[in-house]
């Protein structure tokens, strides 16, 4: 990736030399993305999913601890047979319990990318709508931390960027 940046940089150069109509503009799309309103929305939603699936898990484990709880007080004469047979319950249990948590954990991170990504996507359209009226050649964003310089020459648009989005 710094080859790539460098390499274009080489590039660039002599066409900033020959043609001095470069445009650089920088953008901080992470703080953009932290005032748009359907943020908020999102993790609201997200925060609700994630409390049903906090309360089934909680249900789950207090299932398990019972179960443990009665294996534990079985009467020592209890037949060999039927102790494996709660064994085997509590360990049924317990898969159910991982699978759960997996399952929960791979859907909350499916809705968070599809809730997040109309929210970006608005964001990006908007960078790209203020990078063509502005005439900019190059518009860096500044949360990413691959970028390591930001010159003079570069005017950062995070402002024009929120105008266009309406937010403040």
């Amino acid at each position: 990736m710094i080859k790539r940046f460098l390499l274009a940089a080489l590039v660039a150069l002599p066409m900033c030399v020959a043609a001095q109509t470069l445009k650089f503009g920088t953008v901080n799309s992470q703080e953009i993305f932290n005032l748009m309103p359907d943020k908020a929305t999102a993790e609201s939603t997200l925060q609700s999913v994630s409390e049903k699936y906090q309360t089934e898990f909680t249900n789950l484990q207090q299932e398990f601890e019972k179960k443990y709880k009665e294996f534990q007080e079985l009467d020592p004469t209890t037949p060999q047979s039927i102790k494996d047979r709660r064994m085997q319950e509590l360990q049924e249990n317990q898969q159910k319990i991982q699978n759960f948590q997996q399952m929960a954990a791979q859907d909350l991170q499916k809705q968070q990318e599809t809730l997040l990504a109309p929210i970006t996507d608005k964001i990006q359209k908007a960078i790209q709508a203020v990078g063509a009226e502005g005439g900019y050649t190059f518009i860096y964003d500044l949360s990413i931390p691959a970028v390591v310089y930001s010159g003079a020459g570069a005017e950062d648009v995070t402002p024009q960027v929120k105008a266009k989005l309406g937010i403040k």
